[in-house]
């Protein structure tokens, strides 16, 4: 949170604070103990509501999840680095994902077809189900990774 500050008084520029103050309907003092970070009764660190990082965001036009991460209200995904795939995950995801498509696609041949809301379901629509599919291949096979024990992930290497 101790950017937030900062990048506040970074985005005021050369602008007044009363200026700011009208435009996003807060106080010119609140926003100068923002721009500090510090609330001069308590000497402790000040954070903002997500509603004052709305207003904040719209007097600035700039992005509002950007301002709530640096809050400390969202957390960033970029830091928290995701576990990568392997070549192996990568061949096991788009072997999980072609068989999804078999199914889908015998299925339809077969007369069964697949429908949606009592409508057969299109080309187009499959094709889209196919990457919400693998989409959540890629989801699921990220958290296991994510918390499988290492003691695990290196047996598997060595295979």
């Amino acid at each position: 949170m101790e950017k937030l500050p900062g990048l506040l008084k970074e985005l005021r520029g050369k602008e007044s604070l009363r200026s700011v103050g009208e435009r996003a309907g807060l106080s010119h003092n609140y926003l100068s103990q923002l721009e500090k970070g510090i609330d001069p009764r308590t000497k402790k660190p000040i954070k903002p509501t997500p509603d004052t990082l709305k207003r904040l965001s719209e007097a600035y036009d700039y992005s509002y999840d950007e301002l709530l991460k640096l809050a400390g209200y969202i957390e960033d995904k970029e830091a928290t680095n995701p576990p990568r795939f392997t070549q192996k995950d990568e061949l096991d995801i788009a072997k999980r994902v072609e068989e999804i498509r078999k199914d889908l696609i015998s299925a339809n041949k077969d007369g069964d077809g697949l429908n949606f809301y009592g409508e057969p379901m299109s080309e187009e629509a499959i094709d889209s189900l196919l990457e919400a599919m693998e989409y959540a291949v890629r989801q699921t096979q990220r958290i296991n990774k994510k918390y499988i024990p290492k003691k695990y992930k290196d047996n598997d290497n060595k295979d």
